[in-house]
């Protein structure tokens, strides 16, 4: 019974990495590809490498602690690659609505000149 339910968390793990392949190849820019793929396989990673462990119940504390790294590390390492390339002037996609990061800076910009 382990077994089914760790290749079902498994097959969810690979739908999810599938789909978070998708959104690499087909999204717009920068900016909305690293938050399609990092969502997605962040997810896909944690499942694929969970299912594993239930499947294999001796590896099973190794994976948690590997799936855990992943969990804390891939939105870490988007985010600051995200940063990286708004700091290095990667433009948004044409049809941007909103830009926060021009917003905020706009912002802290206002406040330092009043002071």
């Amino acid at each position: 019974m382990n077994q089914i339910i760790g290749y079902v968390i498994t097959g969810f793990g690979v739908v999810f990495l599938f789909l978070g392949a998708l959104g690499v190849f087909r999204l717009p820019d920068v900016y909305n590809r690293l938050q399609g793929g990092t969502k997605c396989t962040t997810l896909g990673a944690f499942l694929s490498i969970v299912g594993v462990g239930i499947i294999e119940p001796a590896w099973f504390l190794k994976c948690l602690v590997i799936a855990v790294f992943i969990l804390f590390t891939n939105p870490i390492s988007a985010h600051a690659l995200a940063r990286a390339s708004y700091k290095s002037g990667v433009k948004l996609w044409d049809k941007s609505v909103v830009d926060k990061c021009k917003e905020f800076e706009e912002c802290i910009k206002v406040e330092e000149e009043g002071k």
